[in-house]
């Protein structure tokens, strides 16, 4: 206790080591608190740039994906052009044609009706016929038939 004493009778009394090194700590705590001080707000300056910068790559990236994506989408929208112009110029030429032998046929049904007639009922007949020997077979049901009811 006496020496506690001693010491802060020194210390008060302004004579002692203990008041220049307390001073020389205050402005040592003062300098690393504005060294502190200056290293955050650099710290701060360093990642506001940093933002900056992925914020403009990010940008970069977006143009370049939208760039690709339209190439894209122009060459597919090209070759389905290409694709439906070549379809429709087919499907134009046999319409065409189609056209031209029903013109034909017509003028053949007209320049010829007799002929024409006598063709269909000889069909006609020829088809009755075949319906009325396959119904009039031997056998009621065919083979296959019976296979499936097993």
């Amino acid at each position: 206790m006496a020496d506690n004493d001693i010491g802060t009778a020194t210390r008060a009394s302004g004579n002692g080591k203990g008041t220049t090194s307390a001073a020389r700590s205050r402005s040592a705590s003062r300098r690393s608190a504005r060294s502190s001080n200056a290293s955050e707000a650099e710290m701060k300056k360093q990642i506001a740039e940093l933002k900056r910068e992925v914020s403009r790559l990010n940008r970069m990236l977006s143009d370049q994906a939208e760039e690709a994506a339209h190439g894209w989408y122009q060459s597919a929208a090209d070759r389905a052009s290409s694709l439906y112009s070549g379809a429709s110029h087919r499907a134009s030429r046999a319409a065409k044609q189609l056209r031209t032998q029903a013109h034909s046929v017509s003028e053949t049904v007209q320049q010829n009706p007799g002929t024409i007639s006598t063709a269909v009922a000889i069909g006609g007949l020829f088809g009755v016929l075949m319906g009325l020997t396959i119904a009039r077979s031997s056998q009621p049901d065919p083979d296959w038939f019976r296979r499936w009811q097993r």
